[in-house]
């Protein structure tokens, strides 16, 4: 008995020691992609604090930038540069809006929920956008899972 409950005690450190990798998700930026012309694959992504996105352009004329009012208060804006990668780890939680600047109002944009969506879902579901932008945040906020407040 003392021996399993020293074999337990020293498994459950380990695991302590070694706390879990995060989670690094890659999305595309495309001229045409499977929901069609200037898309982000894929466009709604779920993640916990702490793990990553990384945005690759695979077509020219792409970039990626946070939405403003789309994003929890105190978290840092992202922009990256025309037809460049970026990087961002997401370590407050929170609902995320982010768009293609030269396409956005074609409808590149996307959302990242990190956590269990946060305070700011109201003010995401809320944000104001030109053109076909602004039907697919009304799609692909409605995937999110994150309860919005009613209009």
């Amino acid at each position: 008995m003392r021996i399993s409950t020293l074999a337990a005690g020293a498994a459950a450190a380990a695991l302590l020691a070694f706390p879990a990798a995060a989670k690094d998700v890659t999305v595309q930026m495309l001229n045409k992609g499977k929901a069609g012309m200037m898309v982000f694959e894929p466009a709604l992504v779920k993640i916990a604090p702490g793990d990553t996105v990384t945005f690759v352009p695979t077509d020219k004329s792409h970039n990626v930038e946070s939405v403003a009012g789309m994003i929890p208060a105190g978290a840092k804006p992202f922009k990256s540069a025309m037809s460049q990668p970026l990087k961002v780890t997401f370590t407050q939680a929170g609902v995320y809006g982010y768009k293609c600047m030269p396409h956005y109002a074609m409808g590149m944009v996307g959302v990242v929920v990190v956590g269990n969506g946060g305070a700011n879902a109201a003010a995401a579901q809320a944000a104001n956008h030109p053109g076909k932008a602004k039907q697919v945040f009304t799609g692909l906020l409605s995937q999110t899972g994150v309860r919005m407040a009613s209009r």
